[in-house]
């Protein structure tokens, strides 16, 4: 199934793009990787496939991950979210609680629990 299985990836860090592609890609997953929101979205205009995830970085300069979230699910209304960030969950929500079925890893993580949230997101209803 992961050979039908699309990412969108967005982060603003170099290094993290390419070695999370590059893991993501090793696992089977197609990857459209973005290193800025603008770029995420005129990949995902592009693309005219479905695209089955959205990861993104929580903080960017140009446009937050939950507003290119809300952006790219006008298109594709059926994607799941996941988000990462490197600061601590109660600045990003001060609840602990950012959406039914959004899913947050914090950075650093390794390459594998970002594989397993990744599936375990994907295979959640």
């Amino acid at each position: 199934m992961r050979d039908q299985e699309t990412v969108m990836l967005v982060d603003d860090e170099p290094s993290l793009l390419r070695l999370t592609k590059r893991t993501l890609e090793s696992r089977g997953y197609r990857v459209l990787a973005a290193s800025g929101a603008a770029e995420a979205i005129g990949l995902a205009e592009k693309h005219g496939e479905p695209i089955s995830l959205i990861l993104t970085d929580v903080v960017m300069p140009e446009m937050n991950g939950w507003e290119l979230s809300e952006r790219i699910l006008s298109s594709y209304p059926k994607i799941k979210l996941m988000f990462m960030s490197g600061y601590a969950s109660g600045i990003i929500s001060p609840n602990g609680i950012l959406a039914e079925g959004v899913t947050l890893l914090q950075k650093p993580f390794s390459m594998s629990a970002l594989a397993d949230k990744i599936r375990e997101t994907l295979d959640r209803n």
